[in-house]
């Protein structure tokens, strides 16, 4: 299986709640369909970059799953199909990827060399 990462953004409109169903039904979506998620991270209200449909805010959410390759047109299917949905992004990730994305998760990139803290005592 091949591991992925897809980034969604929700209309601003929506409430904290119903954002959140979204993305529970984009969750089930993946593991009803034999998709393992190995994380998910909830950016919150953004700014966007550009207007999307006169619209300066949107709701992101950052998943990583593994999967099989026909999971991800269902997934899409349903994304284009929801009118929550203003935009989405799914990448296949390599193996540096995953590597950079494991050594994120264990906080390897929070911890401070032992020289420099050292230091600043």
């Amino acid at each position: 299986m091949q591991q992925y990462e897809i980034v969604i953004v929700l209309t601003p409109l929506l409430s904290t709640e119903v954002a959140a169903e979204a993305i529970a039904k984009y969750s089930k979506v993946l593991t009803d369909n034999g998709a393992e998620i190995i994380q998910e991270d909830n950016w919150g209200l953004k700014k966007l970059a550009y207007p999307i449909q006169k619209k300066t805010t949107g709701y992101y959410h950052l998943t990583e799953f593994k999967a099989p390759g026909e999971v991800i047109n269902k997934l899409e299917v349903e994304l284009r199909r929801d009118e929550r949905v203003l935009r989405f992004l799914t990448i296949a990730l390599d193996k540096h990827a995953v590597a950079y994305n494991e050594k994120k998760r264990s906080g390897a990139f929070n911890k401070k060399p032992a020289a420099k803290a050292e230091e600043s005592k």
